[in-house]
């Protein structure tokens, strides 16, 4: 993996994406070990209903005892700011989940850009900085207008994600590929 080209030299910045079960949270959680203690994961989900809820309790059983979790479903790098400390890796976890979450509030336009400026200061850390995302634009076009604003802006942010990274992963059936 590459080293930091923004924040601090030495900060690697990487972009893993994939589709739904794809394996890209298992495989950013291995590079986040792989990056070092200690570790930040930021979970953008909330729970909304019972089946999220018990996908939240996988993850969270999941991760090492050790590692901190902070959650924001918005304003993730002003919660961060705050709640940084001494991580050496931060892990966020999702930016389809941030950008669906500004969109409950704000239009899509708006949104995407909230969440392009969430980008931005998450690549200024001084920590290494994984940040995941689904790839939602190789599937159907959504019948919906709402579908389709949500899949346009998500394909940008991750546009926007992958120019900051310094490495890019697409998960596929449990196996990264590397894009960049």
């Amino acid at each position: 993996m590459g080293c930091g080209l923004m924040g601090e030299p030495g900060w690697a910045r990487v972009l893993v994406l994939g589709g739904a079960r794809s394996g890209k949270s298992a495989f950013a959680e291995r590079l986040a070990s792989e990056f070092g203690e200690p570790i930040l994961y930021v979970a953008t989900a909330t729970a909304g209903d019972e089946e999220m809820t018990e996908r939240i309790r996988r993850h969270q059983a999941r991760r090492p005892p050790s590692w901190r979790t902070l959650e924001a479903s918005t304003q993730v790098s002003t919660r961060l700011s705050g709640e940084l400390g001494n991580a050496r890796t931060v892990l966020v976890e999702d930016l389809t989940l941030l950008l669906s979450n500004l969109m409950l509030d704000e239009s899509a336009d708006v949104s995407e850009q909230k969440a392009v400026a969430e980008v931005e200061a998450l690549v200024q850390l001084s920590a290494h900085v994984i940040l995941v995302s689904n790839e939602v634009g190789m599937g159907l076009v959504p019948p919906y207008p709402l579908g389709r604003q949500f899949r346009d802006a998500l394909g940008r942010l991750n546009q926007a994600a992958a120019a900051h990274a310094n490495d890019v992963y697409l998960l596929m059936a449990g196996l990264p590929l590397r894009l960049k």
